[in-house]
């Protein structure tokens, strides 16, 4: 008997740890119709509409005889056309076409300046940090492609990210994901880069050129698909030369709204440990803060690695908030109410910003040039920075 010629891949997780995630494995076969073997925590709910979406998506990829076997720890349904699309793609290696399950949901307009105190790393590869990451109101969310996802999973984490920013609900947080460093990062931007995604962070920057080559790709996907485009970059500086070049990057692209430094890979590769008094790092720190001032964006710390040590992040960032930070880095929701209230500005601080945005109202009004406070001068810089006092405090007295 002759033996049916098959085609063979699988994604997701399985075990009995794993949540709202899903394991699929695909035999693409050249008969025998489609057959699905799925065994779900949640089939008798959902058992039905769970095999109806696998058809409709294998009917997407013209797959007409199959094997699908499925375990199931209750995924939602864009994880499951996620790890499905990836099964498929891994069998099927020259398939290029994408199965966009949801639709460009309604997201605020993004802003160059809007407020960054927190922004949470959410491994993108793991879908159940994904779906109550809005309830811990980050001002940031970030869906990472880079450091948290293993090689092997590259293909399949970036379909997944993909789908969650189609179809997650991340209330007011900045849509973020961060790529892999160049050339994987450009096969990243392709896949999110028009599904509601507001703000673009490259890790290991090194050049201006790396900005231009991130730049021109983004464009030609805009301008390919006739849309104008509305994204943001944050490179991230992980490293001693990225901190030599950082003004370089910082004012590389008109699409740049802050830059990041990363102190885990800046202090491997300046060959010290990382310490929380942080010694080691001041002068990166500092000539970041400096170049991402000099350019006219914000400046973002790196996270602090001890979710275990409160009193620790809250020094870290009152001392970032200090040298001139903006925001800092969360690798656990409880870091962000602490990195929250550091940034609160002090009674004096908000009293002296509402004299300065006064004198200056006081100024426009009678059509003056000249804004004062009493005998000192106040120039643009100085009001820009009260006014972002001002609008912390009142974010402050929202909560």
């Amino acid at each position: 008997m002759k033996t049916q010629k098959q085609k063979i891949g699988s994604a997701g997780r399985t075990g009995t740890n794993i949540r709202s995630d899903c394991h699929i494995k695909v035999i693409i076969m050249t008969k025998g119709g489609i057959n699905i073997d799925l065994k779900s925590k949640v089939e008798s709910l959902y058992g039905n509409s769970i095999r109806t979406q696998i058809k409709d998506i294998l009917k997407h990829f013209y797959v007409k005889n199959a094997l699908i076997v499925v375990e199931d720890q209750g995924a939602v349904p864009f994880v499951i056309a996620a790890r499905l699309e990836a099964a498929i793609k891994r069998a099927e290696t020259k398939l290029e076409n994408n199965f966009l399950l949801g639709k460009m949901m309604y997201v605020k307009n993004n802003s160059r300046d809007r407020v960054r105190r927190t922004r949470l790393y959410l491994p993108g590869n793991e879908p159940h940090f994904f779906l109550n990451a809005a309830l811990h109101k980050p001002d940031c969310i970030i869906l990472d492609l880079e450091d948290s996802v293993a090689p092997t999973e590259k293909d399949a984490a970036r379909i997944l990210v993909r789908n969650a920013l189609m179809n997650v609900n991340f209330d007011d947080a900045e849509r973020m994901v961060r790529i892999n460093p160049l050339p994987l990062g450009l096969e990243d931007l392709r896949q999110i880069i028009l599904h509601n995604v507001q703000t673009i962070l490259i890790p290991k920057c090194e050049s201006a050129a790396q900005l231009d080559e991130i730049d021109n790709e983004v464009n030609k996907i805009f301008e390919q698909q006739n849309i104008q485009r509305k994204i943001f970059l944050i490179p991230i500086i992980e490293s001693a030369l990225g901190v030599v070049k950082a003004f370089e990057i910082a004012s590389a692209s008109k699409w740049n709204c802050g830059l990041a430094i990363g102190l885990e890979d800046y202090t491997a590769d300046i060959g010290v440990e990382r310490t929380k008094v942080g010694y080691e790092s001041l002068f990166a720190r500092c000539s970041v803060i400096n170049a991402a001032k000099a350019a006219g964006i914000q400046a973002l710390d790196s996270v602090f690695s001890d979710v275990n040590d409160d009193e620790g992040l809250r020094q870290s960032t009152f001392e970032a908030k200090a040298l001139g930070f903006e925001g800092k880095g969360c690798i656990h929701p409880r870091q962000i109410k602490i990195i929250h209230d550091a940034f609160v500005p002090t009674e004096k601080e908000i009293e002296y910003a509402q004299c300065i945005v006064d004198a200056f109202d006081e100024a426009k009004r009678n059509g003056s040039g000249v804004v004062a406070l009493g005998s000192k001068m106040i120039d643009a810089p100085v009001v820009k920075r009260a006014q972002r006092i001002l609008s912390l405090a009142k974010l402050n007295s929202n909560k």
